[in-house]
């Protein structure tokens, strides 16, 4: 009966136009309490995660596998963590926004090819330089969410290179 009604009244033509975003979107109607502990739960498991994929680069034969795999897994964790408190939509516009678009681009870049190089490619020197570059980027896109923070850096970082 409910098929009906929504079928009767235009809800389900207008279903049938939203784009996966939005029907995400729509399905993440979570309470703040709700999202606070998913974020917190989630960045646990980012922090947790990376932390441990240090302490596996010590092990011997699989520990730089080990510690690239945990690694990016942890960023990753991390950076979803955000989706809880912004909503997904929300997060994936302020990652395309024109101030984060570039440190966004070389940072998913940085966690594919970092697993690229560890498991197709077999060079972990590559991957180990990825990882760097995973940092960096992550380290600069989140700053791009404190005002003026990047701005006072890139000044800093000019006193010294002259």
């Amino acid at each position: 009966m409910d098929k009906l009604k929504s079928v009767l009244s235009g809800e389900e033509a207008r279903r049938e136009d939203r784009t996966v975003l939005e029907t995400v979107n729509e399905a993440s109607s979570l309470s703040w309490s709700t999202r606070l502990r998913g974020f917190i739960v989630c960045f646990i498991i980012g922090v947790g995660c990376s932390i441990l994929g240090v302490g596996c680069l010590f092990l011997p034969k699989i520990g730089i596998t080990l510690f690239i795999v945990f690694y990016t897994f942890g960023n990753i964790c991390t950076l979803g963590s955000t989706m809880f408190l912004m909503g997904p939509m929300k997060q994936v516009k302020r990652m395309c926004d024109k101030t984060r678009a570039l440190a966004t681009t070389i940072m998913i870049t940085c966690l594919v090819l970092t697993l690229c190089a560890a498991f197709w490619w077999k060079n972990f020197g590559l991957a180990l330089l990825f990882v760097i570059l995973q940092m960096l980027s992550f380290a600069w896109y989140g700053l791009s969410y404190i005002p003026c923070v990047r701005e006072a850096l890139l000044k800093l970082a000019s006193v010294f290179i002259r």
